[in-house]
């Protein structure tokens, strides 16, 4: 069966459902592609994209509502929703992850996040993943990795029309360290990049990541971005290119930190110039004050705007760019190897 075919099946309701379901998907960083992973790009030429999942994460619980309650919906996240009927719902993702799987009341549904929201590391399409994860099992039904990718894509790409890439839910539902290729039909190759045993966690180690302490939704740089499109290609293709680069580099059985900064580097100088909000003198100027402290290279994560800067730094130079970089809440990352997760019930 096809992926495309995954997210336009009409699904049936199992005979059996869990009594409650808790799953666990990773968010990611991105090395470099990021942007070509957009059906305006791909669609002509192809995209690619390298990530890696790491150590935080988005849960979701999923349980049959109890009758006693006056309402047959109740969702928890930043907010808490009451209501009656799927149509009530505000979230966009748990309305749509709900009607897409013909999930009926009463039902209760709950997310936390180890970061936050509309900061350029994929947790939107992670609850997503996660979500559909849930609710698969919840229903009685295995699924696999790239059919909650490709039902991820089908409700935040066609179903809500957000005008995002397929890098994030395919990162999030897969898990690890992987060069994605996204043909000019539509389909996904995912090729995990084999490595040596702790060179991942080495690599991760050369990472410093930085809060900006400013969130913001990426739609509004990706619409102009994607209205840019045909004039950004020779852009893109670098950017693309970088990927397959990159992936080369992370093929082998070690892994130059130094050479993925020099690239990371050469990446942002490129990627910022495809659309007027990626970056900002706030942001200019944290990154210009890294590199004269001694880090090898750097990027923002996600669309822009705002969110996490990530810098490659080697040991020797890493006190002096969190003393350069003081008033900035440094973030501790590891590598996570798996995808989304069914924590609960245990064994599944």
């Amino acid at each position: 069966m096809s992926v495309q075919e995954w997210t336009v099946r009409p699904h049936i309701a199992s005979q059996r459902t869990a009594p409650m379901v808790i799953t666990r998907t990773p968010v990611r960083v991105s090395f470099a592609g990021g942007g070509t992973d957009i059906p305006d790009f791909y669609g002509l030429e192809g995209g690619a994209v390298l990530s890696a999942t790491v150590d935080k994460y988005v849960y979701v619980t999923v349980k049959r509502h109890s009758e006693i309650f006056n309402e047959p919906i109740r969702i928890n996240y930043s907010q808490t929703e009451q209501v009656n009927g799927i149509d009530e719902i505000k979230n966009d993702i748990a309305r749509e992850c709900l009607r897409f799987l013909e999930i009926d009341p009463p039902i209760y549904i709950s997310t936390v996040a180890d970061m936050p929201a509309s900061t350029g590391m994929g947790g939107s399409s992670a609850f997503a993943v996660g979500l559909l994860n849930a609710l698969h099992t919840f229903r009685g039904e295995r699924v696999t990795a790239g059919q909650l990718a490709e039902e991820a894509c089908y409700i935040e790409m066609q179903v809500l029309k957000q005008p995002i890439g397929k890098q994030d839910q395919y990162a999030a539902a897969y898990g690890g360290l992987n060069l994605f290729r996204f043909g000019p039909d539509g389909t996904v190759t995912v090729e995990p990049q084999h490595t040596a045993n702790g060179a991942v966690a080495l690599l991760f180690s050369n990472i410093m990541m930085f809060w900006t302490g400013h969130q913001r939704p990426a739609s509004s740089i990706l619409s102009e971005q994607k209205t840019n499109t045909s004039r950004n290609m020779e852009s893109l293709r670098r950017i693309r290119d970088d990927a397959y680069e990159l992936g080369t580099l992370c093929s082998g059985s070690e892994i130059d930190a130094r050479q993925i900064g020099q690239m990371l580097h050469r990446g942002w100088e490129v990627k910022r110039k495809l659309a007027s909000a990626i970056s900002n003198e706030f942001i200019n100027n944290i990154y210009d004050r890294a590199m004269a402290a001694g880090a090898v290279g750097g990027k923002l994560c996600g669309a822009g705007g705002g969110g996490f800067l990530m810098f490659i730094v080697m040991p020797e130079n890493r006190q002096r760019v969190r003393e350069a970089l003081s008033d900035l809440a440094c973030v501790s990352l590891g590598y996570e190897v798996h995808g989304s997760c069914v924590l609960y019930p245990s064994g599944l």
